[in-house]
């Protein structure tokens, strides 16, 4: 497939490039895109001879008719220019009729955004300035935020939170715990645990402070003073403040092989009387995660599933991802967890630990406790039987947390027809890679998606383009995540309820173009950059006898 992506790309690679400024030019759709926003995004920059991590937190207001004002940004990642503190900038942006948008900012070197819409107002959205091998690729999202939730003492109560990047040598760490603010600046009953590398280590907190520190931006700082081992830290975070519920944060110190550079969430954590235990974990939850496997010198890794728990301390998991370039997946694996009051939880699944933090009944940030250093989340399986019915209508879709440069990000509009026994999904994106953006990319495909043996669980397959396989866990109704498994780079894709059906014919979501700089066009293999599924194959996905043989890199 890569070797027809490299074909395409020679080309057409003039019509695509005149088609990215011009994609949404009329700005038809400029008032979906209205109010005050903050935003998360990660990804990593360089070129041809490597690339380091990259992040990004900050805030603005769209007027909804094309401008961007009141923005602040603060980044971080190695070398020189990559750290910059409470920017100011301004922007344009433009949606089309299909909800599909751009966004130019004006900052130091420039930035430029394709996003695509979703039904609350929120958007999703990747930079798309890449080109002849240099630049950022990367992902994240904007979401409405509320100014009334802006000062310190608005943060108040029980927290969770989640976060996870790498060093300066593309080492990979995550964080999770929890704390409670008193409104006055001061983290209480702080319980973390980090993965640094590979090796997993409980933070213990000695200190825990924050503020507000602009209150017209929703600008704030956190610090976390903690040992794991024997090993004394202190992180500190810079904030931007989505409502007092949800805070995007990121490392704001330097990146070095001691500290790196972590980007994540802190949300409101929902206690419930008496703490949590292990009845809090009960029912079908999805996870999804994305990490980097050690095999070719660092191969990005994605997978998803669906974990049942019993509320007594045992659960059960299916689930499918890709692992140094190949599928793979099993079904109802035997596992145990337990749930500490705080929300702490450690899991065992085949002779692997895993650690994770209630942020709700069914809602948890979780890692894996291994040198892939797996990271995400699990959400709540909505009470239905999900059937290709379920998956119906229009959807945003992104590629979120690429953790190579390889990943070819995307963010676009889709509709699902949720015809059975086969539905049809359609829709345009905008893909970036090292060699250049995509606009407009054209993609239809079918599905199926089935309540037994695995609730939720679907495939796809891709019709156009070169086509690929993937499968897809349905959440709920207006939300389900994808992975796909041959692709050689893949991500977690996430789709989530979109505000109209695209206006666009059957054929439209992702016209993969490798990333060409790292692409092997030679292999015959391709990249995904949507749900992806091969020209009419039939998706089949193997399952393993044993947990530790298909775990066997979790």
């Amino acid at each position: 497939m890569r070797k027809l992506y490299a074909l395409l790309i020679l080309c057409f690679a003039l019509l695509f490039a005149s088609k990215v400024q011009g994609q949404t030019s009329s700005g038809v759709n400029n008032a979906a895109l209205n109010g005050n926003y903050a935003f998360t995004f990660d990804g990593l920059t360089g070129n041809a001879g490597g690339s380091v991590v990259f992040a990004a937190v900050g805030r603005f207001t769209a007027d909804g008719a094309g401008n961007v004002t009141n923005g602040e940004l603060d980044t971080n990642g190695v070398g020189p220019g990559a750290q910059l503190t409470a920017i100011a900038f301004t922007g344009t942006y433009a949606i089309g009729a299909d909800n599909r948008g751009v966004m130019d900012l004006i900052i130091p070197g420039g930035a430029k955004f394709a996003f695509a819409m979703m039904a609350n107002g929120n958007a999703q959205f990747i930079e798309i300035d890449a080109a002849g091998g240099t630049g950022t690729i990367g992902s994240g999202t904007m979401e409405k935020a509320d100014t009334a939730a802006y000062s310190t003492a608005r943060i108040t109560g029980d927290y969770a939170f989640g976060a996870a990047g790498f060093d300066n040598a593309n080492n990979r760490a995550a964080i999770a715990g929890r704390f409670t603010s008193n409104g006055t600046g001061i983290l209480t009953n702080a319980a973390g645990d980090l993965n640094a590398y590979g090796v997993e280590y409980s933070m213990n907190f000695t200190g825990a402070s924050y503020t507000v520190s602009n209150t017209a931006t929703g600008r704030g700082t956190m610090q976390l003073a903690f040992t794991f081992g024997a090993t004394p830290d202190t992180l500190n975070f810079v904030f931007y403040i989505a409502n007092s519920g949800k805070l995007f944060v990121m490392v704001s110190d330097p990146v070095t092989p001691a500290t790196p550079l972590l980007n994540g969430v802190v949300v409101q954590q929902q206690i419930p009387a008496g703490g949590f235990t292990n009845a809090s974990l009960i029912g079908n939850m999805v996870i999804y995660l994305t990490g980097l496997s050690a095999c070719g010198g660092g191969t990005p890794k994605a997978g998803a599933g669906l974990l049942t728990a019993n509320g007594n301390g045992a659960f059960s998991l299916t689930y499918d991802e890709s692992y140094c370039r190949a599928p793979n997946s099993f079904t109802d694996a035997p596992g145990t967890y337990s749930v500490a009051s705080n929300g702490r939880t450690s899991i065992t699944l085949g002779g692997f630990s895993l650690v994770a933090y209630l942020v709700n009944l069914n809602q948890i940030f979780l890692f894996v406790s291994d040198p892939n250093v797996l990271f995400g989340f699990g959400e709540p399986q909505a009470a239905d039987s999900f059937t290709n019915n379920t998956l119906k209508g229009p959807y945003a879709g992104f590629a979120t947390h690429p953790t190579t440069r390889g990943v070819v990000v995307f963010s676009g509009e889709f509709s699902a027809d949720g015809v059975t026994p086969t539905g049809n999904i359609s829709g345009a994106e905008d893909i970036g890679v090292p060699s250049g953006p995509v606009s407009g990319a054209t993609f239809n495909a079918t599905y199926a998606v089935t309540s037994s043996p695995t609730n939720g669980r679907g495939t796809m397959t891709v019709s156009s383009g070169t086509g690929g396989n993937a499968v897809i866990y349905m959440i709920s109704a207006s939300k389900f995540v994808a992975v796909s498994l041959n692709d050689p780079n893949p991500a977690v894709l996430v789709f989530e309820q979109s505000p109209a059906a695209p206006a666009l014919s059957l054929s439209s979501l992702a016209l993969n173009p490798t990333s060409v700089a790292g692409g092997n066009s030679s292999t015959g293999t391709a990249t995904l950059s949507g749900p992806a599924p091969a020209a009419g194959a039939q998706v089949t996905l193997s399952s393993s006898n044993t947990a530790a043989a298909t775990l066997r890199q979790l």
